[in-house]
């Protein structure tokens, strides 16, 4: 009889089926042994790279002159636009002047109805003749009085009455006198004319219309002198007041013409939020014509070095404006204080806290902090380098 235990004789019947299952969980206790013992021998590997740094969008700083010219678009205007009305109401019957006529000093542009006005002069000039005969009538009944008086035939309450009487008809036909003129101006206002040498530029009233005093008729431009209307924004209205100007015109470009600012407007326009400003052209040739399309240049004397940067490069947390300058030998961040002198639509000015070279963050600077590793991206557009000094601005 065979051992059991002899595993290179295989045995028949129950026993061999105990036997095999036996050999077959000693094996893979074996297995998980080796694998256990495999994990416990071999160390985990090291962490040899640290985090990776993040990306910034970044844009190079270029000192440069602050807006060594700005241009604004306006349009040239009359200094002095006179709007001619009637001095007396009434039913327009002839506008003798159209958009572009040139008029002189004299020259009827417009007539209403008369008929009224000489009914009036008419009504005056009775009244005149009225006061007249009253005055007449009066002095020879004082005269009387002053006789019959002197005889004793009279009393001189009588007297007293009588003069009273003549004065009263000498302050009215001194009235009469007055009102005979009134009605004969009033019918000279009829006609309107132009006490200006100049050309129509507008009119508003055509014949048949019903128009009250002082209604505009035509609006009449003097030629002597012509000036540019531009709007300013509130940022340069102290070069405007201080740096030198010049104007050019769409239809003649090349030719400049010296201006002289005459007058800025103390307040705001509502809508636009700019303030009208008026240009006088020193030495206007026949080329400047009225309305046409001219921009006004100005040549700021401050040529303080500054640079521009994106508004988004700007943050501020309680302490003052900074922005974000990369490192250039260790590529970390670092806060760098900052003095703004104006902002405009797109950019923001800097007067000091930047050198030329300089890369500063533009984009997401709420999300960053000093000492953040950074890899530097170039933005699409280098404002720093390539915003205008001056550009046309309607």
């Amino acid at each position: 009889m065979r051992d059991p235990l002899d595993l290179d004789t295989p045995l028949a019947g129950p026993a061999g089926l105990a036997l095999a299952g036996l050999r077959l969980a000693a094996g893979t206790a074996v297995l998980i042994g080796l694998l256990f013992l495999a994990g416990c021998g071999e160390s985990a590997p090291a962490q040899t790279e640290g985090p990776r740094a993040r990306p910034v969008q970044v844009v190079n700083v270029v000192l440069a002159p602050r807006e060594a010219e700005k241009r604004f678009v306006g349009v040239v205007r009359a200094r002095r636009e006179i709007d001619l009305a009637f001095r007396v109401p009434g039913k327009v019957t002839q506008r003798l002047v159209g958009i572009g006529d040139r008029v002189a000093p004299g020259t009827v542009v417009a007539r209403v109805d008369p008929e009224d006005l000489k009914l009036e002069l008419q009504s005056a000039e009775a009244e005149l003749s009225a006061a007249k005969a009253n005055l007449s009538q009066n002095a020879a009944e004082d005269e009387r009085a002053r006789s019959l008086t002197a005889k004793g035939f009279a009393s001189a309450a009588e007297l007293d009455r009588k003069a009273l009487a003549k004065e009263e008809a000498v302050g009215r036909l001194e009235r009469a006198r007055r009102a005979l003129e009134l009605a004969q101006n009033r019918l000279s206002y009829a006609d309107l004319v132009s006490d200006q040498a100049g050309v129509v530029i507008a009119t508003a009233a055509e014949p048949g219309q019903v128009v009250a005093t002082g209604q505009t008729i035509v609006r009449v431009a003097r030629l002597d002198e012509k000036e540019a209307l531009v709007a300013l924004p509130e940022i340069d209205l102290a070069d405007a007041r201080t740096a030198p100007a010049s104007m050019e015109l769409w239809a003649a470009p090349g030719k400049a013409y010296p201006v002289r600012l005459r007058e800025l407007s103390p307040q705001a326009d509502a809508t636009s939020r700019t303030y009208p400003a008026r240009f006088t052209i020193l030495d206007p040739d026949e080329t400047v014509a009225l309305g046409m399309t001219a921009s006004v240049t100005l040549h700021p004397k401050d040529q303080a070095k500054v640079a521009r940067l994106p508004l988004s490069a700007v943050i501020d947390k309680g302490h003052g404006p900074l922005v974000f300058v990369v490192e250039p030998k260790t590529s970390i961040l670092a806060a760098r204080p900052v003095e703004i002198v104006a902002y405009t639509d797109a950019d923001v000015i800097i007067a000091s806290g930047l050198k030329d070279g300089d890369e500063v963050v533009t984009l997401g600077v709420q999300t960053l902090e000093p000492g953040l590793a950074v890899r530097t991206v170039p933005a699409k557009a280098q404002v720093a380098n390539v915003a205008p000094a001056g550009g046309a601005r309607p």
